[in-house]
């Protein structure tokens, strides 16, 4: 009979380093902290308090999400320090659409072995992807699966949660017929579409990470991980001054399947694809994947990542301001009456 003393190391959990990689991130997570965070790092659960002075009607407003197959350019690249600022990206713009200020997230890091090094930049990403939102990181998971995920690949998921006062509540009530569509331009690709893309590039074309790319000026891998843009600080500053009627956040499904999100029944929208500057990379994947434009717009955010809807008097008000905190926008499109076939038009 065997005699060896198993134990949960030499089953592949290594509790020893998932402590010491808990001691590494700590000053990074306590540093996004907000003045409303009440427990430390190590507790069973997190409080935070909710501040009722400005929040006098307040309504919680949650959502969870992930980054998709742009996991794979994390592993193929070895870089792993920007893949956290998407996962917040995905979380905070979601809630965004409706006026809400995130107050404080959480992740899940799931390997098959924790590799420390690696689990640090993960969570700096993850961190400054809080920082840029306004929200702190309150806690999260780690949790090591031996023989559930390939060596060297992990996945992470987040959860965020936001406030919004009952009557700031942003949804499509006040859209109207005539009201303008304002896009504010993506860093690229963010974090939807990789399968398509992964197939183009690296199964039809051959091509690899370190490849350079003449179009964009840089290596194929240094543009598809670009980091999502965090739109927060960005719209709440906006949201102050100008009466936001609606908003959209350009994820999966692209502009054709996000901005009918928003729109009240009987409403459609005319977008004017003439109206903005559209990054080459989307240009580079039509041409490369001869793909059709329909199939580009319904797949990909084109170049403009978050939408807001205002009436056509805030317009230029709405662009000077969003020129003043550096966001390139567009007026892209106007509110019309629904056609019968479709709801969202290109011209």
């Amino acid at each position: 009979m065997d005699k060896t003393k198993l134990t949960y190391k030499e089953a592949g959990v290594n509790i020893e380093q998932a402590d010491a990689f808990i001691n590494d991130i700590t000053p990074m997570v306590r540093g996004t902290f907000r003045k409303e965070v009440l427990t430390d790092i190590g507790a069973f659960y997190s409080l935070f308090s909710v501040d009722l002075d400005k929040y006098n009607d307040p309504v919680l407003v949650s959502s969870t999400d992930g980054v998709g197959t742009k996991l794979k350019l994390a592993f193929m690249m070895n870089k792993h320090d920007t893949i956290g600022i998407d996962l917040v990206a995905m979380c905070a713009n979601d809630i965004l659409t409706c006026g809400a200020e995130p107050l404080f997230f959480l992740d899940y890091l799931a390997v098959a072995k924790l590799n420390k090094s690696v689990a640090v930049e993960i969570l700096k990403g993850i961190t400054e992807g809080c920082l840029q939102a306004g929200c702190s990181l309150v806690g999260g998971e780690t949790a090591e699966m031996p023989g559930f995920y390939a060596a060297n690949e992990y996945d992470i998921s987040g959860f965020v949660v936001g406030i919004v006062n009952r009557n700031k509540v942003i949804d499509s009530k006040n859209v109207n017929t005539g009201d303008t569509v304002i896009g504010l331009a993506s860093t690229g690709i963010h974090s939807n579409g990789y399968s398509l893309i992964r197939r183009l590039f690296f199964d039809m074309h051959a091509l690899n990470v370190d490849t350079y790319m003449p179009e964009l000026g840089k290596t194929l891998g240094e543009e598809l991980l670009t980091p999502t843009r965090i739109y927060v600080k960005t719209i709440l500053s906006l949201r102050s001054a100008v009466e936001i009627k609606a908003m959209a956040h350009i994820t999966g499904g692209g502009i054709t399947g996000n901005l009918p999100r928003v729109l009240p029944q009987g409403c459609g929208v005319q977008i004017n694809r003439g109206s903005w500057d559209i990054p080459p990379v989307f240009e580079l994947i039509k041409r490369m994947g001869n793909i059709e434009d329909h199939e580009m717009f319904r797949t990909f955010n084109m170049g403009i990542g978050f939408m807001v809807i205002v009436s056509g008097k805030d317009c230029e008000k709405t662009l000077s301001l969003l020129k003043e905190v550096d966001q390139r926008a567009f007026v892209i499109g106007n509110i019309i009456d629904k056609n019968a076939n479709e709801q969202i038009q290109y011209r």
